[in-house]
């Protein structure tokens, strides 16, 4: 670590604001991991630690982040044997000093006024608010914008809709009170050791949601990578990941509406049979559509509908291409980096059917809402003086 002589100068601790810990874990994250840090600390917010936990990296991971750690004193990090990403951010979270706790994957990106909206969101609510999202970009290797999320949010108490929904959609979205990380019990590794790893976020956030309110900061401020050879880029163990998520969350809330189970099983049986088409698995792809058939066989005429003109299109575009004998200008994205607008959000387009629909989970919502909060779900008041740690521990690069 740097003598204090060799600190940033902007390395200063503004104790009136509580200190948020950044948790990385990374695993063979060299060709990202420096695009990642300097993107946390670019972020307007200041009063910052940086942790990173390199869960058993191979590659050269140790060597980028002891170099950008010398550029940047709220940087530590330390090693543990490989036992993926769920063990690594507990580690992070063990680990923290902070009130709050802010998860960022080593491969994505951050717009940098993330952190200062997230927790200036919360200072302006009551503690029982345990944590807030935003919503993002999908990018590519090179940082450009693919594409963006839908834009659905909800906020306050949104069980019920999450798990229909999964409005967080990715892992490096959240900012959650660490107190209340704890007393759900952080993220479960068993996943990953069933072999069904990658959507360990989604189970965190939907035991969170069961017991507490969620607020939402309605912009797109994180650069969510997608790429080959990422977790996310593993459609067969995400599908079936997906669908051992909400199993268990629905055994663990007895207490939900068959209508809600009903909503969010299928919901997971639609996004678990695109991962496994995208797999080029069949049996699974097969056995999951006569599954939605059987509760929503106009999705089957709608995904039939969709593919016909999806081939029209691609025929339409080669008959272009032919036509003028050049090939299509090539696509000019834009990049997501420090200074880019965060997009405005548009409501989307919602049929009557559609908002219907929404209206019943939101009131099952409501009902459980006023179920739990006599029974104490929500978190005590948390205080914004600087937690004291009892140890530290050096970094064993």
């Amino acid at each position: 670590m740097l003598s204090s002589s060799d600190k940033d100068p902007r390395d200063v601790r503004h104790f009136s604001e509580p200190l948020v810990s950044v948790v990385i874990p990374a695993f063979n994250a060299s060709r990202y991991i420096e695009r990642t840090l300097r993107s946390a600390g670019r972020q307007t917010y200041r009063n910052l630690e940086i942790i990173v936990i390199n869960d058993g990296s191979t590659d050269d991971t140790a060597k980028v982040v002891e170099q950008v750690a010398l550029e940047d004193s709220r940087i530590r990090w330390l090693s543990t044997a490989n036992r993926g990403v769920a063990a690594a951010r507990n580690t992070g979270i063990q680990e923290a000093a902070g009130w709050f706790v802010a998860f960022l994957d080593a491969d994505d990106l951050w717009h940098q006024t993330k952190i200062e909206k997230q927790v200036n969101a919360l200072n302006r609510l009551s503690p029982q608010w345990a944590a807030v999202y935003v919503l993002h970009d999908i990018i590519n290797s090179d940082d450009e914008i693919l594409r963006s999320c839908r834009p659905d949010v909800a906020r306050g108490y949104i069980f019920a809709r999450h798990l229909t929904f999964k409005y967080v959609g990715n892992g490096s979205a959240l900012l959650v009170r660490r107190d209340v990380a704890l007393e759900i019990g952080g993220f479960d590794s068993s996943y990953a050791a069933a072999g069904i790893g990658g959507c360990e976020d989604l189970d965190f956030e939907l035991r969170l949601a069961a017991r507490h309110l969620i607020e939402v900061v309605p912009e797109r401020l994180v650069g969510y990578r997608q790429y080959p050879g990422n977790m996310s880029s593993n459609h067969l163990q995400m599908g079936r990941g997906a669908l051992e998520v909400v199993r268990r969350s629905l055994a663990a809330n007895a207490q939900l509406p068959q209508y809600a189970a009903r909503s969010a099983i299928n919901a997971t049986q639609k996004y678990a049979f695109w991962e496994f088409r995208q797999a080029r698995n069949t049996y699974l792809s097969l056995v999951t559509i006569f599954s939605i058939l059987r509760s929503e066989p106009y999705f089957v005429v709608r995904l039939a509908l969709e593919k016909c003109l999806r081939l029209i299109q691609h025929c339409l575009r080669l008959v272009t291409t032919t036509a003028n004998g050049q090939d299509p200008p090539p696509l000019n994205r834009l990049k997501f980096d420090p200074q880019i607008v965060p997009s405005p959000v548009e409501r989307p387009e919602e049929t009557a059917q559609f908002r219907r629909y929404l209206m019943r989970l939101t009131a099952v919502d409501a009902k459980l809402s006023s179920i739990l909060e006599p029974l104490g779900f929500a978190p005590v008041a948390i205080n914004h003086k600087p937690r004291l740690r009892s140890r530290t521990r050096k970094a064993d690069i």
